[in-house]
Protein backbone atom coordinates (compact mmCIF):
# COMPACT_ATOMS: atom_id res chain seq x y z
CA UNK A 1 0.00 0.00 0.00
CA UNK A 2 1.27 3.42 -0.89
CA UNK A 3 0.95 6.68 0.95
CA UNK A 4 -2.40 8.38 0.58
CA UNK A 5 -1.88 12.02 -0.41
CA UNK A 6 -4.95 14.25 -0.74
CA UNK A 7 -5.70 15.63 -4.20
CA UNK A 8 -5.42 19.27 -3.07
CA UNK A 9 -1.86 18.63 -1.84
CA UNK A 10 -0.92 16.92 -5.10
CA UNK A 11 -2.33 19.73 -7.22
CA UNK A 12 -0.51 22.45 -5.23
CA UNK A 13 2.74 20.49 -5.41
CA UNK A 14 2.39 19.89 -9.14
CA UNK A 15 1.78 23.61 -9.76
CA UNK A 16 4.92 24.45 -7.78
CA UNK A 17 6.91 21.80 -9.64
CA UNK A 18 5.83 23.17 -13.03
CA UNK A 19 6.33 26.81 -12.05
CA UNK A 20 9.64 26.47 -10.18
CA UNK A 21 11.36 23.29 -11.46
CA UNK A 22 14.88 24.53 -10.63
CA UNK A 23 14.12 25.50 -7.03
CA UNK A 24 12.63 22.15 -6.00
CA UNK A 25 15.17 19.64 -4.72
CA UNK A 26 15.27 16.09 -3.36
CA UNK A 27 15.89 17.43 0.17
CA UNK A 28 12.84 17.78 2.42
CA UNK A 29 14.20 20.63 4.55
CA UNK A 30 15.07 22.74 1.51
CA UNK A 31 11.64 22.11 0.00
CA UNK A 32 9.98 23.05 3.29
CA UNK A 33 11.83 26.39 3.33
CA UNK A 34 11.01 26.91 -0.35
CA UNK A 35 7.27 26.32 0.17
CA UNK A 36 7.39 28.70 3.15
CA UNK A 37 9.10 31.39 1.07
CA UNK A 38 6.51 31.21 -1.75
CA UNK A 39 3.87 32.67 0.55
CA UNK A 40 1.11 30.16 -0.13
CA UNK A 41 -1.55 30.23 2.61
CA UNK A 42 -0.82 26.78 4.06
CA UNK A 43 -0.86 25.43 7.58
CA UNK A 44 2.33 23.81 8.82
CA UNK A 45 0.86 20.33 8.25
CA UNK A 46 -0.11 21.18 4.68
CA UNK A 47 3.30 22.76 4.06
CA UNK A 48 5.01 19.58 5.22
CA UNK A 49 2.76 17.41 3.04
CA UNK A 50 3.48 19.55 -0.03
CA UNK A 51 7.22 19.55 0.71
CA UNK A 52 7.22 15.78 1.23
CA UNK A 53 5.32 15.15 -1.99
CA UNK A 54 7.73 17.41 -3.90
CA UNK A 55 10.66 15.54 -2.38
CA UNK A 56 9.27 12.15 -3.40
CA UNK A 57 8.50 13.30 -6.95
CA UNK A 58 11.96 14.85 -7.41
CA UNK A 59 13.75 11.81 -5.96
CA UNK A 60 11.72 9.47 -8.17
CA UNK A 61 12.55 11.57 -11.24
CA UNK A 62 16.28 11.39 -10.43
CA UNK A 63 16.17 7.58 -10.24
CA UNK A 64 14.82 7.26 -13.77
Amino acid sequence: MGKAVPQNIKSKANVLLQTYPDQVSADFELNKKFVDSIGMPLSSTQRNLVAGFLTRKKAKAKKQ
